[in-house]
């Protein structure tokens, strides 16, 4: 078991979840605090730990490895968390008792604080020590609440987002956005290969095309973190730039169209991609039109353009559209970032 604020999860916390997953059959976490955040409650820091830690089949629920993760957020109105400021002997009956009503039994409790042996002892179960005194990741939730943009850097995107901050990149990012078929994917491999250095082919394709086209609603938060997470292991690759096909905005407009609606997560992510990328560039739907099979009617690029240039203007983002041929795009692309980069 791990229990935790986790407000907000960081990568403190997650080394201690993994590390903890490696040495467990099921690993048991519950996330809580009393006085609980307004805006943050446990509710939204648990499904942090669930989205991080979800695969690409999402029935499966969220594991580490083989490791099933089982996660529970606490409140005190419904299942009476003490106060933070209570005793530490407070603190480990009423988790020993939520455990007892449950049935769970807890052979081992993992931590990477001074309660850890205590409380372990108090459940009959063994402690692990994961870095205690925060060597591997320096770092605690009171640094990030009171800090949040110094401490970006300890937070996955998905999580820096809901504080409206990135964490700092490796190299800049350029993103290309643009309709169905309007020639995203070719410029960005173009530009790539005119500068010798890497981009990040649009997830939402890859994932739309390993579920024959049956995304879900919960596919669509999935599709724009695992899209931020390949940009970073791409950054390690990047010569002076990295270029990226579509960003979690775009993502966020498709969860609207198909789904009507919107995960708060998704929305927040959307909302600081002007500070996650140096420069974006929107693709003119002028090129010939090319129906794979997986895309929508011609007649749809125009209104995915509007609605893509209306979003860049309400969240006051600048773009240079691009327009004419492959050539003359990765001129007009490198031009421009001559200039800027």
């Amino acid at each position: 078991m791990v229990v935790g604020k986790f407000w907000p999860l960081h990568k403190g916390h997650q080394l201690l979840l993994e590390a903890a997953a490696t040495q467990v059959s099921e690993l048991v976490v519950l996330v809580y605090a009393n006085p609980d955040s307004a805006t943050l409650p446990a509710a939204v820091r648990a499904g942090w730990i669930r989205e991080l830690y979800r695969g690409d089949e999402v029935s499966e629920g969220p594991r580490i490895g083989s490791t099933p993760l089982r996660i529970s957020a606490l409140s005190a109105d419904a299942d009476g968390v003490p106060p933070d400021a209570a005793d530490d002997a407070t603190h480990r009956e009423f988790v020993r008792r939520w455990l007892a009503q449950r049935g769970i039994h807890i052979d081992v409790v993992f931590s990477s604080e001074d309660y850890g042996p205590g409380f372990a002892k108090h459940l009959g179960a063994a402690h692990v020590a994961v870095d205690p005194a925060r060597p591997q990741v320096p770092v605690s939730g009171t640094l990030v609440r009171s800090y949040p943009t110094e401490y970006a850097q300890f937070l996955h995107p998905l999580v820096a987002a809901q504080f409206g901050v990135v964490p700092p990149a490796a190299v800049p990012r350029v993103v290309l956005l643009g309709a169905e078929s309007s020639g995203k994917s070719t410029l960005c491999a173009a530009l790539a290969e005119a500068l010798d250095t890497v981009w990040v082919p649009e997830y939402g394709r890859t994932l739309h095309e390993q579920k024959s086209g049956n995304l879900d609603y919960e596919d669509l938060l999935y599709i724009a973190r695992r899209h931020v997470e390949l940009e970073n292991e791409a950054g390690a690759q990047a010569q002076g730039v990295i270029f990226c096909d579509t960003n979690a905005a775009t993502t966020a407009l498709y969860s609207y169209y198909y789904f009507h609606r919107c995960d708060p997560m998704l929305q927040a992510m959307a909302a600081v991609c002007g500070q996650r990328y140096a420069h974006t560039f929107v693709c003119a739907p002028t090129v010939p039109f090319e129906q794979d099979g997986w895309r929508g009617p011609e007649a749809l690029r125009s209104f995915q353009h509007g609605m893509i240039l209306m979003q860049l203007d309400y969240f006051g983002i600048p773009y240079t559209l691009v327009e004419g041929t492959v050539a003359e795009r990765v001129a007009q692309v490198l031009g421009h970032l001559t200039i800027s980069i």
